[in-house]
């Protein structure tokens, strides 16, 4: 089959279009024919070089496609269904597993980084990982939602707590994850403030549903919250951004406001003065990705088109390196796809 792999780290020039072997599920798996496949930063940060990626390698979290074969071991799936994969990987023995919090595994891991993903033409999975999608959604948007919604559902809704009236403040409302959150704000009845790295981009988070946008290159984040909400500030700031917008992130949060991040796009080193976090009685959130209670929790509501996805550009697989470009520039609102 086809794939996107690379045999070493670098730039988007190393990820080359060739041959590997076919995938062959065991007995427990499901082979998907891979029709889309969305890009994200970890896509990026893998092709640099990360801890733990074995060489050759092939990148892809968020997978949807056509059952091609399920093992003799499974009876509810059959060929030719339409799916998308949960984009996680988990023992699914341990204890943290069956409390049903798969994200605390000792083995939990992203889709496509401790193992190879969905940059090519077959993957094969367990059959925990395999969700049918409705016919309303295209393969495309379907690739669009895995990874980005269980992140932001996990943020939001599990470690936040988001209730009707929290102002809660998006950072990079033009990104995958940042599409999502300001929809998850909405159905929640919050009020949603995003920022944007241009006019365009701006307009579109306000199409989403935001209720305030601010330009993060050209306006002062927490000056322009203390302005919308009349110096009463933010429940929740929702950061995935990292170095770039950190203190800005903290000055826009009210007195025991949440902060919970995700990510780290543009440096992981944040420094703060300790006493703000006590004295205001703060709270920083860690969270990364989400439970299978999550995942299912979210395409709920997805399926039933109380969230969107957000598709940006899609590009034949083989074009894979323009595609990282588009990304690494922070050209895209919404999900870059792959389409093997």
């Amino acid at each position: 089959m086809k794939a996107i792999r690379f045999h070493e780290f670098g730039g988007p020039e190393v990820l080359k279009y060739e041959d590997v072997a076919d995938a062959k599920p065991r007995k427990d798996q499901v082979l998907v024919r891979v029709k889309a496949c969305a890009l994200n930063h970890l896509d990026l940060f893998i092709r640099k070089g990360l801890p733990g990626v074995k060489l050759p390698h092939i990148n892809g979290s968020d997978v949807s496609g056509d059952i091609a074969e399920v093992g003799e071991y499974i009876t509810d799936l059959r060929a030719g269904q339409r799916v998308l994969l949960a984009p996680m990987t988990f023992c699914g023995v341990c204890p943290k597993c069956t409390e049903g919090q798969q994200n605390f595994c000792p083995q939990f891991s992203v889709l496509g980084y401790l193992n190879d993903g969905g940059n090519c033409e077959y993957i094969a999975v367990p059959r925990v990982n395999v969700l049918p999608i409705p016919d309303e959604l295209t393969y495309d948007e379907a690739a669009s939602l895995p990874l980005v919604s269980v992140t932001a559902w996990h943020m939001l809704v599990s470690r936040c707590g988001i209730k009707p009236g929290d102002t809660v403040l998006v950072l990079g409302g033009g990104s995958g994850i940042g599409s999502i959150a300001i929809q998850i704000c909405k159905m929640f009845g919050a009020t949603c403030i995003a920022t944007a790295g241009d006019e365009n981009k701006l307009d579109q988070c306000k199409d989403l549903g935001a209720d305030h946008v601010i330009n993060h290159y050209k306006q002062k984040i927490g000056d322009e919250v203390k302005k919308i909400t009349n110096r009463q500030m933010c429940d929740i700031v929702f950061e995935h951004v990292g170095k770039a917008t950190w203190p800005e992130s903290m000055k826009s949060l009210k007195p025991g406001g949440k902060l919970v991040t995700c990510g780290a796009t543009t440096g992981p080193e944040a420094s703060f003065d300790i006493r703000f976090l006590f004295a205001r009685q703060l709270s920083f959130l860690g969270s990364f990705m989400g439970t299978m209670g999550d995942f299912h929790d979210v395409m709920k509501h997805i399926f039933a088109g109380k969230i969107k996805p957000v598709v940006d550009k899609s590009f034949p697989l083989r074009e894979a390196a323009a595609a990282h470009e588009r990304l690494e520039k922070s050209e895209q609102f919404g999900k870059v796809i792959l389409n093997p």
